[in-house]
């Protein structure tokens, strides 16, 4: 389907280019989201890839998956956006429930805390351990498409998320000793 939207985008039909916005804004937001950890600064540099995507559509081969090739712009996005604009993480703190009315309530709120437990711990994970997990847990992308993605060899791509995995349990360890509520 890539393949059809691309030859429409470079024949002149640009409203085509709709088709890849719609497709891939979830991940791409959730991506750079992994790198610069602010939900703002994710936007921008999704705009941004978008762009330069769009710009660069020529240039695409297709020796990789579409997908492939744009998330390696938007995650080349983001981290130029942290090195230029020398950005302080902020660690961001849980929300406490405590009033629970019944247990489809009970249900959500914990489901919630679990996502925002998720979140908070991805924050906090350095920008390539982030975007590791994500790219292989939500995208599921294999090791290659990884690799591939963030400019890695294989062998790095596998420490770093052997590496994310441990750090990511020892912070959401952290995080659930730091919360009152342990749902």
């Amino acid at each position: 389907m890539d393949e059809i939207y691309i030859r429409k985008v470079l024949s002149g039909d640009v409203e085509s280019y709709r088709y890849f916005i719609k497709t891939y804004q979830d991940m791409a937001f959730s991506v750079a989201l992994s790198v610069v950890k602010q939900e703002h600064l994710a936007e921008d540099v999704v705009q941004e890839a978008f762009i330069k995507c769009y710009q660069s559509l020529s240039s695409f081969k297709g020796k990789s998956k579409f997908s492939t090739w744009f998330y390696r712009i938007v995650v080349h996005v983001a981290f130029n956006s942290i090195r230029y604009k020398k950005l302080e993480f902020v660690d961001l703190k849980l929300i406490d429930h405590d009033q629970v009315y019944d247990t489809s309530i009970l249900d959500e709120i914990i489901e919630n805390e679990r996502k925002e437990m998720i979140n908070d711990a991805l924050a906090i994970l350095s920008p390539k351990e982030s975007v590791a997990l994500r790219l292989f847990y939500l995208e599921e992308l294999s090791m290659d498409e990884i690799r591939e993605i963030m400019g890695w060899t294989l062998a790095n791509t596998k420490v770093v998320l052997h590496r994310a995995r441990k750090n990511m349990q020892q912070i959401l360890n952290q995080l659930i000793k730091k919360s009152e509520y342990h749902g």
